[in-house]
Order: structure tokens, then sequence, then C-alpha cells
């Protein structure tokens, strides 16, 4: 499936719910969101469909968002019901969550046949943490990342937005989480998208910020994304020196450390760098020793929309072919051949890029909670 630019689509972000147990400051309004009726959001034999459609399109992952994917009530038998589209060509399930269910849902959504998970995570700080998302518990957080790691989910996604004068003196500490387990780090560059463009100037803070923080990290050999150095214009990559450590997991928790706590090189390749899958438009930074990796996510210091492979569908079953436009495409209501003829017309009317850089705003109609990070 290509859009009218020959780009392959093959990646669906499934909204399942506009509802949200946290009030994250760049996310969504201190209100919340207005709470739609049940009949003006899919049902889950609707997101079933939908998911159906675009997989027999040539979708091969799909992921699960909202709000709080966790908050929608049958959670658990729609991700049963998707995980058998693996038997018609889906490949990978995932799911974006805030974590604060996570403990709780972990096993059964693993025995669901949900793949993987991307856990959000801005800050190490309890008190931060409950400031940033409105009231929000850290430690439920760390539970759900544990519980996860024993239910078998591997390959565990942590996002941080990046925030300047809130979250950028803990850069070192939240990447220094892949140093002993496999994760994934993944630093999230602000967008000017909904309550986020009311401060976007205030806080936006370049993902190579990262690499300043942790200059050990080495960029890996498999990703073809290269960072711009956004204080001398130069493409970067980092150089490995000692480095110190700042957190890591120990003991089923997540404690500071010291540099003698610090893993050898032992397991990595010949140039310092792991052998690890790309991850989709992230640019992979890891270093000797590490388990995991760094990933930096830049919208707005490197446009990525040239390999932009994905559509996203909203809870109340718009398709949306890019984030930061405001056409969104309604499927509700269409079956079989009928839908999926809506879904291949809503994709060539991809656009070839984004226009953030240009106006300093998105021009989605929507903020992010109501379309699905």
């Amino acid at each position: 499936m290509r859009d009218s630019f020959s780009r392959s689509i093959d990646y669906l972000r499934l909204s399942v719910t506009e509802l949200c147990d946290l009030r994250c400051a760049y996310c969504m309004p201190p209100e919340g969101v207005c709470k739609r009726e049940q009949r003006d959001i899919c049902s889950l034999e609707e997101l079933e469909e939908l998911a159906a459609a675009c997989v027999a399109l040539g979708v091969k992952k799909i992921r699960l968002t909202g709000g709080e994917p966790l908050v929608r009530r049958g959670i658990l038998r729609l991700v049963e019901r998707l995980a058998a589209l693996k038997a018609l060509g889906l490949e990978e399930l995932t799911m974006t969550t805030n974590g604060q269910r996570l403990a709780e849902f972990a096993v059964p959504l693993r025995e669901a046949g949900l793949d993987r998970l991307n856990v959000s995570l801005d800050t190490l700080r309890p008190d931060r943490y409950r400031s940033l998302t409105g009231g929000g518990e850290l430690d439920r957080v760390l539970a759900g990342l544990e519980a996860a790691e024993a239910a078998g989910f591997g390959r565990t996604s942590l996002n941080a937005v990046l925030l300047k004068g809130v979250n950028d003196d803990e850069l070192a500490a939240l990447a220094d989480l892949a140093r002993t387990r496999p994760l994934s780090v993944r630093f999230i560059e602000l967008m000017p998208l909904g309550p986020a463009a009311e401060r976007y100037a205030e806080t936006f803070l370049p993902a190579a910020a990262v690499l300043e923080a942790v200059p050990e990290l080495v960029r890996m050999q498999n990703t073809k994304c290269r960072m711009r150095n956004e204080a001398t214009g130069n493409r970067q990559q980092a150089t490995v020196d000692g480095g110190t450590g700042k957190a890591f997991p120990l003991g089923g928790r997540w404690h500071p450390a010291s540099p003698a706590s610090r893993m050898t090189d032992e397991g990595s390749s010949d140039d310092g760098t792991r052998n690890l899958d790309s991850s989709g438009v992230a640019c992979l930074y890891s270093a000797p020793g590490w388990a995991g990796t760094v990933g930096l996510i830049p919208p707005m210091s490197a446009c990525f929309c040239a390999d932009c492979r994905r559509i996203r569908i909203t809870a109340d079953g718009k398709l949306k072919p890019c984030l930061h436009s405001a056409e969104e495409f309604p499927l509700r209501g269409l079956h079989g051949e009928e839908l999926k003829a809506a879904v291949s017309a809503a994709i060539q009317k991809k656009p070839e890029r984004h226009h953030l850089t240009d106006s300093a705003l998105s021009e989605s109609a929507r903020p992010m909670s109501e379309i699905g990070g």
C-alpha cells in the first residue's frame, strides 16, 4: 500500500479512547477532555473491523493508543481479536501506555497476544512526575515496568518528551536506564500541538541536547538518521569517553548508580555499537556495554516525513493520514470493499510533509489526546 509519494504505508496507530487517567501538561488541558457519548466512540467491533481492513491493505504493525488504552473497557478482548489478525498478515501488535495500570494488566496483555510496549516516562523524580502528569504516581509506572518484564515483554520502549526547564536536568539519568536492561529510551522533541503550543517557544529542547548530556553515546551502524548539532550546525556523531553512571535498575527497583556500577563492554561489537533493530523514525544510539539503546525522535530538528509510513485512526473513527494535517476522513459506517476503498483513498491524500518548521504550529484540528500518540 503506497501513497501518492510512493511511501509504503504499513503502520497503523489506532486510538481506542480519548480518555486518560493523567493530565500531562503538554498533552491534555487541566480540565481534561469533554467526554463523548458512548455512541460517538467506535465499539470494539468497529475498531476490529477498521484494523482488519488496514491489514488487508498491507498494514504490518498496529499500535494501540489513547488517551490511555488501559482505561478502555474491554481492552483485553480487543487485543485478543487484533492479535488474531497475525494470521492475515499483521506482524506486530504494540501499545503505548502511561504505565499507571500496567502492573495489573501486564500478564493478561501478554496472554492476549500483545507483542511490545511503549511506556511514557518523562522524569524519574516522584514529585516532578506527580506535577507533570497532574497527579500520577511514579512508583506505579516502575512497578508496571517490572511486571511487564516478568510477563515476558521484551524490547520495551520508554518515551520521554524533551522539556526545557522541566526535565533537561535528567537526560543522562533517563538515558542510563538502557545501560543494563534491553530497553529503548526514546527522547521525543516537543511539537507545537494542542496545549504544548502555548508554551512551545520556552519549553522546546532539541534532541541533540541528549548527545551533549551523554557524550558516550555512539550512533548505531544500522540507523540512517544523523542528528544535527543545534549549536554548530554540523552532523554529530558522539564519541566514546568514560562517562559516569546516573541511574540503573537494581534489585527490582530504580536506584542511583555509582561509576563502579557501570557495565563492561562485553558483548558489544568491534566498533562499540550493538546490532539491534532500527526503531522507525528514531535515530538510534548506544554505548559499549549497554544492553539497550537510546533513540532520538526529532520532528522539529530533522523532518523525517519522507520516510513516514504511518496512518492514524481516531477513537471516533476518523483516518488522519498525517498527524499535523487538518484533513480527516470518516470511516464509521463503511464495511467490506467500501471501507478498504475509503482507507486507500485517504492514504492518497497523505501530504508530502508537515509544515511545523514553517509556521511553528501544527495544522491539526485536534490535540494529541484526541488523536493518539
